[in-house]
């Protein structure tokens, strides 16, 4: 959590605060609270996420490349610049069509 203090009151790019690992799936804890987290990701092409559910709802942005999502039986494709909201308790999947960067925000009720 020290890292994350550099990242207070001041401007940073989101895109440069991980980077891509062939075969793997990277993920940073930028915020981790009670109310939610606030983690990034960064999948390299053929990596995903087995389905699972979550306890919380949760927003994805997706900062670069593309990704496929499946929520609840329904496909759903991300490009740069684009969000989906996965509700609490749904079955949920993400796959790498692209080598891709997200950003995941977790809100606990």
């Amino acid at each position: 959590m020290t890292e994350n203090r550099k990242l207070v009151s001041q401007a940073t790019n989101l895109v440069s605060l991980i980077g891509y690992q062939d075969g793997a799936v990277v993920s940073r804890t930028i915020i981790d609270k009670e109310a939610g987290t606030v983690t990034l990701f960064a999948f390299d092409m053929n990596q995903g996420l087995s389905e699972h559910t979550a306890p919380c709802d949760a927003l994805v942005y997706i900062l670069d490349g593309e990704a496929d999502i499946t929520i609840s039986g329904k496909h759903v494709r991300l490009k740069k610049g684009e969000i989906t909201i996965m509700p609490a308790n749904e079955p949920h999947a993400l796959s790498a069509v692209t080598k891709f960067k997200m950003l995941l925000t977790m809100i606990r009720s």
